[in-house]
């Protein structure tokens, strides 16, 4: 497999939510000029029972590996003809979230796109789901598909900016992915105070990229939204203006934290029945600074 191409993986459990993802990645797959790869992940706990008997175990794993395998290629060969792409399939074994980050760093992807039934619970708040740590770890933009209806393509991208956290290449992202889809994109910034200093710095961050997207040919509109809890106002948002995606940037802590994402982008990755495409930033020595600087 030439690694000059693009791969888009795509994890697989043959279960509906995945489905729906990999159904989604068509569009993205044919304007990337990229190869769709299918990932099948073994989750080792399958495996515990048999972790005392050497040879039980790799009877059963060889016995599923090939079971997998099949199904892999039927879908690979309906997926070619279908989307009109090259399809490859990889079957590994091992904890889910790893071996995807593991997959894609393997075929230097372009994008993982992953069906996520979201996280509930003491789960939610402690490990998060698979698709949370996969975001978390991953060197590549994800793309997470929660909900069951979607508009093929992309006319309308949400792009929630933050002082602190935005930076040029998720404008740069949004631009990139806008030209391909000729999308619109929608800025919103989420208002927590009427601090005036801090909106008038927030009203020229907006101004200021809203000029940049359409100097760049893309059609564009910004707004303010007040209220208190950030994912939910995104989400809602991202509802009204009819959008097919929400870009948000995922932020790499240090110590302890580093177990995390941010919860306001794991709430959006968990609630959003809009697609959500997370970006890992490039370290810099000071992300604090106006996006376009």
């Amino acid at each position: 497999m030439s690694t000059e191409v693009k791969q888009i993986v795509i994890p697989v459990d043959f279960g509906e939510q995945s489905m729906i993802a990999l159904r989604q990645s068509y569009n993205l797959a044919r304007l990337t000029k990229s190869e769709i790869t299918l990932l099948n992940v073994i989750d080792e706990d399958f495996l515990k029972p048999f972790q005392d008997i050497v040879s039980a175990k790799h009877n059963y794993e060889t016995h599923l590996r090939d079971d997998i395998g099949l199904r892999l290629k039927e879908l690979a060969d309906e997926v070619q003809a279908e989307a009109g792409v090259k399809v490859n399939v990889v079957t590994r074994t091992g904890k889910i979230y790893e071996e995807i980050v593991a997959a894609a760093n393997d075929q230097n992807a372009a994008f993982i796109v992953m069906g996520t039934m979201g996280a509930v619970g003491l789960k939610k708040k402690i490990l998060g789901s698979n698709a949370s740590r996969v975001v978390r770890e991953s060197e590549c933009p994800v793309i997470t598909i929660k909900g069951k209806e979607h508009r093929f393509g992309c006319r309308h991208i949400l792009l929630p900016l933050d002082l602190t956290k935005e930076t040029k290449e998720k404008v740069d992202k949004a631009i990139e992915l806008a030209t391909m889809f000729g999308s619109i994109i929608h800025i919103v910034t989420i208002l927590e105070s009427d601090d005036e200093f801090l909106t008038n710095k927030l009203t020229r961050q907006m101004n200021q990229v809203q000029e940049f997207v359409e100097e760049s040919g893309i059609k564009c509109t910004s707004e303010f939204v007040s209220g208190s809890d950030v994912a939910d106002e995104i989400i809602a948002t991202a509802t009204r203006v009819e959008a097919d995606l929400i870009m948000i940037m995922t932020q790499q802590e240090v110590g302890f934290t580093d177990l995390f994402i941010s919860s306001a982008a794991q709430e959006i990755i968990n609630k959003s029945e809009i697609p959500v495409l997370s970006i890992r930033p490039t370290p810099k020595k000071d992300t604090t600074t106006y996006v376009l600087q």
